[in-house]
């Protein structure tokens, strides 16, 4: 979910071409969680093998990493660790809108509303510990290295971009701009169409880099203000200020020089510790224990995975595996060090 600092952010639109040679950091239950919600069948539910196992995730995992290896990218998965307790609030009501999207998706199928079936499939999304492990699998068979975050996988990119181990930071949500990161790519995942939550209206869809330097300088803002912003219209670690938006917000941040006077202002007293949410943001909990070890694919097994295992087409993911194996030997060849490797 995020915070909606959207708003304010300046983006330049770029192509998938553009990211030839960087080394991104995907937050990688975001980028699961967009596979989940777009790769459905018309009925809302997700794709599954003959087990019932979903697979929907791995399919997007699979092909949109190989289209991106093609252009140039080499891919880093991090995992969330424990949450933060400070997401307790936001985990129970994501649970509470799952449970009632589930019931409403269940009811539109008996009643054979595929509209509605679709609308409440898609927010139905749940990421067990199965689902975790098969994607962990999966890219590591594919060569590419796997993180785990301590705690937010977004904060630990953020953490690895910052050190300059990382070029960019992938995902949807805006808090790595709160974290700090010096470049955040977003659409990298799914382009093209995309559906408008809550409305029959698709919207074109363009990979974005924005850059932290120029979100605070077109806002005249520090990043302790930004994150303020943040903590006004909510983040995922506490919740909103009422009756104050993006822009309201810009304009509280800039007018008082602490955030004792904003909430004077404001005349809302939270019940949570912001001081602890701003902290969060700026003091990230994160881990230097990483390796970023690229490997050859192991074309075989990422086979047996697939095919043998979820029930995935056998030619599909061995001409997709050609396409892989092509370009990291490419890259191999291209430095007696080892590209790829």
């Amino acid at each position: 979910m995020g915070t909606a600092i959207g708003d304010i952010v300046p983006r330049q639109q770029i192509t998938l071409d553009a990211l030839n040679g960087r080394t991104l950091g995907f937050d990688s239950y975001n980028i699961i969680y967009q596979f989940l919600s777009s790769i459905r069948g018309e009925d809302g539910t997700p794709l599954k093998d003959s087990h019932g196992n979903v697979t929907s995730h791995l399919a997007g995992l699979f092909y949109r990493s190989i289209s991106l290896v093609e252009k140039g990218v080499r891919p880093v998965f991090v995992f969330d660790g424990k949450p933060s307790a400070l997401k307790s609030a936001t985990l129970k009501k994501r649970h509470e809108i799952r449970t009632d999207a589930i019931e409403k998706h269940a009811k539109a199928l008996a009643e054979g509303n595929l509209e509605d079936a679709k609308k409440f499939g898609s927010r139905a999304l749940k990421l067990d510990e199965k689902m975790i492990s098969d994607a962990k699998q999966l890219v590591s068979l594919m060569g590419f290295p796997v993180v785990q975050a301590p705690s937010e996988g977004e904060a630990q990119v953020v953490e690895m971009v910052k050190a300059g181990k990382l070029d960019g930071c992938v995902s949807q949500d805006y808090d790595a701009i709160l974290f700090g990161t010096p470049v955040l790519y977003r659409n990298i995942g799914v382009s093209g169409k995309r559906k408008i939550p809550g409305k029959n209206i698709y919207a074109d869809v363009s990979p974005e880099k924005i850059l932290l330097e120029k979100v605070l300088s077109e806002n005249g803002l520090t990043r302790e203000k930004l994150i303020w912003i943040g903590i006004l219209i909510g983040t995922d670690f506490n919740e909103k200020f009422p009756d104050i938006g993006v822009k309201t917000a810009l304009k509280l941040v800039k007018k008082h020089d602490s955030f004792e006077k904003i909430i004077a202002e404001t005349g809302f007293a939270p019940e949570f510790d912001w001081q602890q949410t701003e902290s969060l943001f700026m003091n990230p909990q994160h881990t230097t224990e990483y390796s970023l070890q690229f490997s050859q694919p192991q074309n075989d097994k990422i086979l047996d995975f697939l095919s043998g295992k979820h029930d995935f087409s056998a030619e599909r993911v061995k001409k997709s595996l050609d396409r892989l194996s092509a370009k990291t030997n490419e890259k191999s060849k291209q430095s007696t060090l080892g590209a790829w490797s």
